[in-house]
């Protein structure tokens, strides 16, 4: 992460077409981030409130909202030059949004002043960055200014059912939420057609794919550097005793495999899949766009369930703990095969074995102490992640022995 130099600055707000410019993660997009581990605790507290059917259903529509204002971002910057000072203070602005808007997390589905100050705050970030975006690309990028006209033309419909979502009853609240979080994941994937205007070309949205690498990166260790945080939190607060220990000792075993599983080798395949791909946007809307939700998921509902071993270390508190034990992993192994997957891996035994292991665990494991099933549920993670490296390291024998034939 670099300042970006001025001299090396494209037209007006936009970040140049090549150079290390084109591509640099500025420190104004990490602070920006800041907010994020904010969000995800309150998403923690949230579900940890309300345990049950509802209350999971309820944190996933909330974190794949919060994955959705990041990950829009994250295209606009990658297109726009952060070390502007309009973008800069474009950014700013929607991080105080996004602060707000996080604030209300925990009692945006029981309170009425919760539900109207998330509503308003997630339409308003919308509404802000696709009218900066219009603006600062309408000279020198025509192409992406009516992109960005399609796309505000979406966040209108979408914002609708925010509001109405938000400031009608409560116990509509999730359904109408999630037919605008539909609507929002449904944009990219018909490339934000309206009648009138078309669909986006796939040529408009070519993007720096390093830049977008890293960021998807940085987003992923701020995730599992939360559950980190929780994790020292929580056990700073209980009595210590071998239970205790153990609870933590698996919490963060935990979260370094999450890392591992993503960082071995995964995001390595994504970063050379964009480099080799004619048709970057693409690959960027699958890969790092719509997949990532689902392992953002699986991350938040690891923290929840670490948050519980380590307070009830050897008695389940309710049937579904075990469920949440096994399941915030498996949702974040299935994340990770579908990514690699839309980065041109093939369909990966060793992910799918262990999605089933996890759910066989699920299953089993109400019978045993939680802090046994979490050891039980690194032991399938490190399996995968040697899987992972066992299998990269065969590819590189058989690239290898390959060009010694030639």
């Amino acid at each position: 992460m670099h300042t970006v130099d001025d001299r090396a600055a494209g037209p007006g707000v936009l970040r140049p077409d090549d150079g290390e410019a084109a591509h640099r993660v500025a420190f104004i997009e990490v602070f920006f981030d800041v907010v994020f581990i904010f969000a995800f605790t309150q998403l923690s507290t949230l579900f940890l409130d309300d345990p049950t059917p509802l209350g999971l259903f309820e944190t996933v529509v909330l974190t794949a909202a919060i994955w959705w204002i990041w990950v829009d971002t994250t295209w606009v910057t990658n297109w726009l030059n952060p070390e502007k000072w309009p973008v800069r203070a474009l950014l700013l602005v929607l991080m105080a949004l996004g602060l707000t808007l996080s604030s209300s997390l925990p009692h945006a589905f029981d309170s009425a002043a919760g539900g109207a100050v998330f509503a308003v705050g997630i339409v308003l970030v919308g509404l802000v960055r696709s009218t900066f975006a219009i603006v600062a690309f309408r000279i020198h990028r025509p192409d992406n200014a009516r992109n960005f006209v399609r796309i505000l033309v979406w966040t209108c419909a979408a914002g609708l059912l925010w509001l109405l979502g938000g400031f009608g009853p409560a116990d509509a609240r999730v359904w109408v939420w999630t037919a605008a979080l539909a609507l929002a994941f449904l944009g990219p994937l018909v490339r934000f057609r309206v009648p009138g205007l078309g669909g986006t070309r796939a040529e408009t949205w070519d993007v720096s794919g390093e830049h977008m690498n890293e960021r998807v990166g940085l987003f992923f260790i701020i995730a599992i550097g939360e559950s980190i945080i929780v994790t020292g939190s929580v056990f700073a607060g209980v009595e210590l005793s071998p239970d205790a220990i153990g609870g933590y000792a698996a919490a963060f075993i935990g979260s370094v495999l999450l890392w591992m599983l993503y960082f071995n080798h995964g995001e390595r395949g994504g970063r050379e899949r964009m480099e080799e791909a004619s048709r970057t946007g693409i690959v960027a809307r699958n890969a790092y766009t719509i997949v990532p939700v689902v392992m953002v998921i699986g991350v938040v509902l690891t923290a929840v369930a670490d948050e519980l071993v380590i307070l009830h270390p050897h008695e389940m508190e309710h049937p579904s703990t075990a469920w949440l034990i096994c399941g915030g992993p498996a949702v974040y192994v299935l994340g990770n095969l579908l990514f690699k997957r839309a980065v041109g891996m093939p369909w990966l035994v060793s992910h799918l074995a262990a999605i089933a292991a996890l759910v066989v665990l699920g299953v089993v494991g109400v019978g045993i102490t939680p802090v046994s099933l979490s050891f039980a549920v690194n032991g399938v993670l490190a399996v995968v992640v040697l899987a992972d490296e066992w299998s990269y390291r065969s590819g590189l024998r058989r690239a290898v022995e390959r060009a010694a034939r030639r």
